[in-house]
């Protein structure tokens, strides 16, 4: 029996060129009005016992084709457990090379994270004592745009996540959060409630979450790139966080994400901004270095390259940020393949590595939220 590839789900992206034997030649579809592709989420039928070799022929020219040198695709049979599978690139494609044990294989840039999943996390939390949950606005593909409110301290905190809807990691982030942030048992948490107020969006690009875009919204527009004048047209998601944004100031805010290329997680700051100070980048220095002597998943060596005094990209949410409410920003970036000074070599970065992480920067914000 000839095996099957499919991609007709909640973020399902793959184009089958050819099935010949037990060897497939694939290409990832490009994001909906735009070039860039990289993300990629599809199913194998059919193949139980069989050695499988999986091409992705078009890796080359992806948004990130640097990102490809060392990486692995993640697999599951039960969609909960993703582990790495056997990849190799060369000649400018990838090649998987699987076994399935059952008639039903996922294959994926990484562990993905499901519009039903988001609903779940969404309800579950709404339903916890002190928790508010509201649509901040409608995507242009009708999706509600989540928001979360919880705690009655003064400083006003906020999280946001999967602004670039292919970085599923950036959610399952944002599930640690959440749950750390509503366990009635922990003290971390009663700190941080008691101090503060956060907002959390979990997904800031639902549309492009379901359509298995890596970067982009329905309208095919870089929404971390629209923070200086976002439009209901095209980038509804962001004007509507930013409106509620100026309804509460913002103190500490972080966007989350995932880096294609860097085998490590790493903050990037709002160094370049026109009016940083010393005293907010000191305070954001902090917040990273601390963050490194805390956690084993983190690290200060890898990065981004700084910009310099007055350079900034202003259409970016940290520094936008940052420029518009004095607030301490930044992104945390998380990788597809593995955080090298600590790997894994079964699971690589994983859904529970992202969760540990969130516990860890929540806790390290609590030891000094009081000086924001």
């Amino acid at each position: 029996m000839t095996f099957s590839i499919s991609s007709a789900f909640d973020s399902g992206n793959i184009r089958v060129l050819s099935i010949d034997g037990v060897e497939a030649d694939l290409e990832i579809e490009t994001d909906h009005g735009s070039d860039f592709y990289q993300w990629f989420h599809f199913r194998v039928g059919n193949a139980a016992g069989r050695e499988l070799t999986l091409r992705i022929t078009n890796t080359a020219g992806s948004a990130y084709p640097f990102g490809w040198p060392g990486y692995r695709a993640r697999i599951s049979e039960d969609r909960i457990h993703w582990r790495q599978a056997d990849t190799n690139y060369n000649d400018k494609q990838l090649t998987i090379t699987v076994r399935p044990e059952t008639n039903s294989l996922w294959v994926a840039y990484f562990a993905p994270y499901s519009m039903e999943r988001h609903f779940d996390l969404v309800a579950r939390m709404a339903a916890k004592p002190g928790v508010t949950q509201r649509e901040l606005t409608k995507t242009l593909d009708g999706r509600p745009l989540d928001c979360l409110t919880l705690g009655t301290g003064p400083k006003q905190v906020w999280l946001y996540a999967r602004q670039h809807p292919g970085e599923s990691m950036a959610e399952w982030w944002m599930e640690g959060a959440l749950e750390k942030l509503t366990d009635s048992e922990d003290e971390t948490a009663r700190q941080l409630l008691a101090a503060a107020t956060f907002n959390i969006v979990p997904n800031m690009n639902p549309d492009g979450s379901f359509r298995g875009h890596l970067r982009t919204n329905a309208a095919g527009v870089n929404l971390n790139r629209e923070w200086h004048a976002p439009t209901a047209d095209r980038s509804p998601e962001v004007l509507a966080v930013r409106n509620a944004m100026d309804a509460t100031g913002v103190d500490f805010a972080m966007d989350v994400h995932g880096d294609e290329a860097i085998p490590a997680n790493f903050l990037a700051g709002f160094e370049g901004i026109p009016s940083y100070s010393e005293a907010k980048g000191a305070l954001f220095a902090r917040f990273r270095d601390t963050l490194a002597e805390r956690s084993p998943d983190f690290q200060v060596q890898k990065g981004y390259e700084i910009a310099a005094p007055g350079k900034a990209n202003m259409s970016m949410s940290t520094t936008q940020l940052a420029e518009r409410y004095g607030a301490v920003s930044m992104t945390l970036e998380m990788p597809f393949k593995d955080h090298d000074d600590n790997p894994d070599p079964e699971f690589g970065w994983s859904p529970d590595r992202c969760k540990r992480l969130a516990h860890d920067c929540l806790d390290n914000l609590a030891a000094m939220i009081g000086d924001l």
